[in-house]
């Protein structure tokens, strides 16, 4: 019987622990407040986006193409690859809202290693300059032939900083800015004004009164005083069959074809300034590029192009 009462007692006194933790849990159960974080994946074009969220019932995600979802977990293929800047908000039942963004770099095109990421904090475009390294790129003085063979005399690779020994390293201190929207913003207040230049084209221009240094006179080329132009704009085709005057044409011309070209508004240039302004981008990666640029050396033939000069270029950081 005292058994029967004590087994009695304790199941009751055991219930009564259980209703009060339970009881206990139920108050004491956090509530979180409304968060987002966004998870991701990435296949070429295509992203696999995971909404990373408390207390949310609702999702709302722009993606950076003007496309737009209101999925939990979005699959969104993008048509383009380019940079992009994909924005999750979420909201919870009261209507309170967190948001997360996310910057993507989807099968960069040409265009994008030139310009660099709009959606990048702070961005003032991308700015490069003339490298000094000219041997691991293999750059070199050409002839303007259907070819661009060496020009004769001249070392293939030119030994780095060649322009410094000849007497003019200020050839390598331009900056040249290209933006996403086509804004070029052209810098030379590092070489005091003066520009890299074709000797030839500044005796046409103006007699050579602009020549500050004609130490690389024996190659055609010297700086020269020039005034970058405000509100500059730059054109970039990713294939296209450039005709030049060339001394090594028929009929005068030369036509190089399937290549990416660079032009620019008003007089600017990019690099060597001649008469022949639009230029061929040889090759281009996220922090170097390659130019063929043309240069006109002989008075006889002037404007048509004689020589190119094929040097690399370096992002500014």
């Amino acid at each position: 019987m005292k058994n029967r009462i004590f087994f009695r007692e304790l199941t009751l006194l055991l219930l009564g622990i259980i209703l009060v933790v339970s009881c206990t849990d139920e108050i004491e159960k956090p509530v979180f407040p409304i968060s987002a974080l966004i998870s991701h994946s990435i296949k070429e074009k295509q992203v696999a986006f995971t909404a990373l969220t408390h207390s949310a019932v609702s999702w709302s995600w722009t993606f950076g193409d003007g496309k737009t979802s209101t999925e939990q977990n979005p699959v969104h293929v993008y048509e383009k690859g380019g940079y992009y800047q994909a924005i999750l908000t979420a909201t919870d039942s009261e209507g309170n809202k967190a948001a997360d963004t996310l910057n993507l770099a989807l099968s960069l095109s040409a265009y994008n290693y030139l310009t660099g990421n709009p959606n990048a904090p702070g961005y003032k475009g991308k700015t490069w300059k003339l490298a000094t390294n000219h041997t691991t790129n293999t750059d070199f003085l050409g002839n303007c032939d259907a070819a661009l063979t060496t020009a004769a005399g001249t070392p293939k690779p030119l030994p780095n900083g060649i322009f410094g020994q000849l007497g003019f390293p200020d050839a390598y201190k331009d900056e040249f800015t290209f933006f996403n929207d086509g804004k070029y913003v052209h810098n030379n207040t590092k070489s005091s004004g003066s520009s890299f230049s074709a000797l030839l084209n500044q005796m046409v221009i103006n007699g050579g009164k602009d020549i500050t240094n004609a130490a690389g006179k024996d190659y055609g080329m010297c700086l020269a005083k020039y005034t970058p132009e405000t509100g500059a704009k730059f054109t970039f085709v990713e294939k296209e069959y450039l005709t030049v005057a060339s001394v090594y044409g028929a009929d005068g011309k030369l036509t190089f074809k399937d290549v990416m070209t660079l032009d620019f508004t008003g007089t600017e240039f990019v690099g060597f300034r001649d008469a022949q302004r639009k230029i061929i981008v040889n090759k281009i990666s996220d922090t170097s590029m390659q130019l063929i640029m043309f240069m006109a050396a002989g008075q006889k033939y002037y404007p048509a192009n004689t020589h190119v000069l094929v040097l690399s270029m370096e992002v500014v950081k």
